[in-house]
């Protein structure tokens, strides 16, 4: 079929799976010395006129090298596996090296020797260290995927088994190789075939017959059961004869599961199930969220109180109405509520048909337009944050006429309401805001809105509020 390495190719493959964690691990200690080593000098340089490298130095550089290396060998981050996708290996490398810094001060102050460092040399090593440690955790990444998908790196000696369509399914919809796999052999399955129908039973144990003989020769690391979950019956005769052999045994995953990016094998006493998908937010996410946005959201609005006092007066002396305007809107799990917002039009609809502003709209005020132009119009929602019905950061919430429109036009629209809306958002700092006059620019915000909820941390909604407050993109297509 083709699918198999060439032996000469498999046995370098091969080799440098198994001393991958070597060279991963020796990668990230040489770095982090080198990187202390030259701080150290630069520090001293800076500060004391003279280059500087002593033994206090050097064991800076060894115990910051083996506390970091430590925790990622006890996380299991030196395995190939990790190797092969850039997704949150940033996160991953940032936050061991904040484990790592943490660990080195508690040992400082068990064993009294705090003094025995340069506090300035430890500072500057930690700051210097993100960008250093994520820059060659990324270039790591990028190496390896790139082995792994030219077969010069194998994660596993894969054998296929299972009938041709569901095989070539599999193979066409996941590729094996592009994440490290070697597929050492396929065997067919052809117990359905109409010319063997008159005994589909021996013929399905002739072919595993054969599939097994030719397994134990080639030796793979796994067998992989290409087959329809329902059929219950040839699944089991296949588990019947691998189990004899040293591998691990896995079922191909079905079409559905491909939606989904990170189903999960859960067990709840003799209960074992296939979780496809989770809450957004654990429990404990959910807590600091809110601790989060109550404080902050008090903080904002006690700094800005003279603000808002001065927009409350230039929007009575501009034009006729209230000061507040409270609309209808869709909150978490699709739960009305009243926003509050400036009033910056000359109209306050709520009902079942409400018309979105435009570039130049008439309705909009003097002052309404300063304060849409500056997102300022937003500031009376740090209210429904403290009342927890918004929280600083999510997918914006749109009327509610707005939301049952395009609820019926794009798919999944409605997963928006699995988290809090938020003042700002994801989408808001790409610039994506204002007029929705497609439902093409709506299916882009609800994008990157369903991006927001799968990859939400508090960092990231530190983030987005500073590129709130800075970022020219956060400003654009204001209405």
């Amino acid at each position: 079929m083709g699918f198999a390495p060439s032996s000469v190719t498999q046995g370098r493959a091969n080799a440098w799976r198994h001393w991958l964690w070597l060279v991963t691990s020796a990668t990230d200690a040489a770095v982090i010395m080198l990187m202390v080593g030259l701080v150290s000098l630069a520090y001293h340089l800076t500060v004391y006129g003279a280059l500087r490298a002593d033994q206090i130095t050097l064991e800076l550089a060894i115990m910051l090298a083996s506390i970091f290396v430590f925790i990622n060998a006890v996380q299991g981050r030196y395995q190939l596996a990790n190797y092969l996708s850039a997704k949150g290996q940033v996160a991953s490398a940032f936050s061991v090296w904040n484990i790592t810094m943490v660990a080195f001060v508690a040992i400082l102050f068990m064993a009294k020797i705090a003094d025995h460092y340069s506090r300035g040399v430890v500072v500057a090593s930690y700051l210097v260290g993100i960008p250093v440690i994520v820059l060659t955790r990324s270039a790591l990444v990028a190496s390896i995927s790139i082995a792994s998908k030219t077969g010069r790196i194998t994660s596993e000696r894969v054998f296929l088994i299972g009938r041709e369509p569901d095989v070539m399914s599999f193979v066409q919809r996941h590729q094996p190789w592009n994440v490290g796999y070697a597929i050492v052999d396929v065997a067919f399955l052809r117990s359905n075939d109409a010319r063997r129908i008159n005994d589909p039973a021996a013929a399905l144990a002739s072919d595993l017959a054969s599939a097994v003989v030719s397994c134990r020769q080639k030796q793979p690391d796994s067998v992989f059961i290409a087959l329809p979950w329902s059929d219950q019956e040839t699944i089991d005769a296949c588990i019947g004869a691998f189990m004899n052999l040293p591998v691990a045994i896995h079922l191909t995953p079905e079409k559905i599961m491909d939606r989904f990016e990170r189903p999960h094998i859960v067990h709840t006493g003799s209960l074992t199930s296939l979780r496809l998908t989770r809450p957004p937010l654990s429990a404990a996410a959910v807590a600091l969220k809110r601790t989060f946005d109550i404080i902050t959201a008090a903080l904002i609005l006690v700094l800005s109180a003279p603000l808002l006092v001065l927009v409350a007066v230039a929007i009575r002396l501009d034009s006729p109405g209230p000061v507040l305007f409270r609309q209808r809107r869709y909150g978490f799990n699709q739960q009305a509520f009243r926003i509050f917002k400036f009033r910056t039009m000359t109209t306050t609809d709520d009902g079942d048909v409400i018309v979105q502003a435009t570039r130049n709209d008439p309705r909009v005020t003097r002052i309404g337009r300063l304060l849409r132009r500056y997102n300022l119009d937003e500031l009376p929602q740090l209210l429904n944050v403290l009342t927890g019905q918004m929280s600083l950061v999510g997918p914006r919430p749109h009327a509610v006429a707005h939301d049952q429109e395009f609820e019926r036009k794009i798919a999944l629209y409605a997963r928006r309401h699995n988290v809090k809306p938020g003042i700002t958002g994801w989408a808001q700092v790409h610039g994506l805001r204002g007029e929705t006059d497609t439902d093409e620019k709506m299916a882009k915000r609800v994008a990157f809105d369903h991006w927001y909820i799968d990859n939400w941390s508090i960092w990231l909604d530190i983030a987005i509020l500073l590129r709130t407050a800075l970022s020219k993109k956060a400003f654009m297509n204001a209405r």
